[in-house]
């Protein structure tokens, strides 16, 4: 049973470093990922309209890779989050989680007794098909699982405090784009309100053992978010990062051809 790299680097008070994937599905993306040196991926269910049977087939094309595979589901419920993590994910993420209930769920629902009520199956995905002791293949994917709260709603905000002390979940992740439209200032990651915003987001983390985490898509943000504690960091998205580099190239041929 292997560790999740991802959750003991965050754990030994280290940052982590991934993406995430919205566009591109291919057998060989998420090996295409790992060379690059990420850490880990965010297959997203949220956005993207992915069905579970490509989720399964990116985490398992991720195993066999030292990138870690994590899936942000479309809602706080049992049937996504226990599924994701039976087809081989070694953590979730789940969106707009806005109050204590919500979080206890995604707890709940993916940890095995006693600490949740994950339903037991073994010799499947997960655990890579194999044997073993059953009880220690429960107790290693608790240990080992990486629990991911969104915060990114105003509602989400306000109780974040509370949030941040259940028990099991790992990282608070600022979903920058909904929290600054919820407070009224869409977009506007440089305002004094959404500053405030990422700063009590990390001060409940810091009270709490937590993590806090974002996905940056410029430099100069990252340079922000990395200044105010944030550890868990996602560089982009596939479908953005494919049109950056192509454009930068397009352009740097143009012009090379009108000279």
């Amino acid at each position: 049973m292997q560790l999740n790299t991802v959750k003991q680097k965050l754990l030994a008070g280290g940052s982590s470093i991934g993406t995430f994937m919205f566009e591109f599905h291919s057998a060989g993306v998420a090996r295409a990922a790992a060379a690059t040196g990420a850490e880990y991926a965010i297959f997203d269910m949220e956005h993207t309209g992915w069905s579970v049977e490509t989720i399964r087939m990116l985490c398992a094309t991720s195993h066999g890779t030292e990138m870690v595979p994590l899936v942000r589901v479309p809602a706080t419920e049992y049937h996504f989050i226990a599924r994701v993590l039976d087809m081989g994910a070694k953590g979730v993420m789940v969106p707009m989680v806005e109050s204590v209930e919500q979080a206890q769920l995604l707890v709940s629902s993916a940890k095995y007794p006693p600490v949740g009520r994950r339903g037991c199956a073994f010799g499947i995905g997960h655990d890579d098909y194999t044997g073993g002791d059953v009880v220690a293949k429960m107790q290693h994917a608790n240990e080992n699982q990486i629990l991911i709260a969104q915060i990114e709603t105003a509602a989400g905000l306000e109780n974040v405090e509370a949030i941040a002390a259940v028990d099991g979940i790992d990282v608070l992740w600022i979903g920058q784009s909904d929290l600054s439209a919820s407070i009224g200032i869409p977009g506007q990651f440089d305002h004094p309100k959404f500053l405030a915003a990422m700063d009590r987001v990390i001060a409940a983390c810091n009270d709490n053992g937590k993590v806090g985490g974002l996905m940056p898509t410029t430099l100069d943000f990252a340079e922000v978010v990395v200044s105010r504690g944030f550890r868990m960091l996602a560089w982009s998205g596939d479908v953005w990062i494919y049109q950056a580099g192509l454009k930068a190239g397009m352009n740097a041929l143009r012009d090379f051809a009108s000279r």
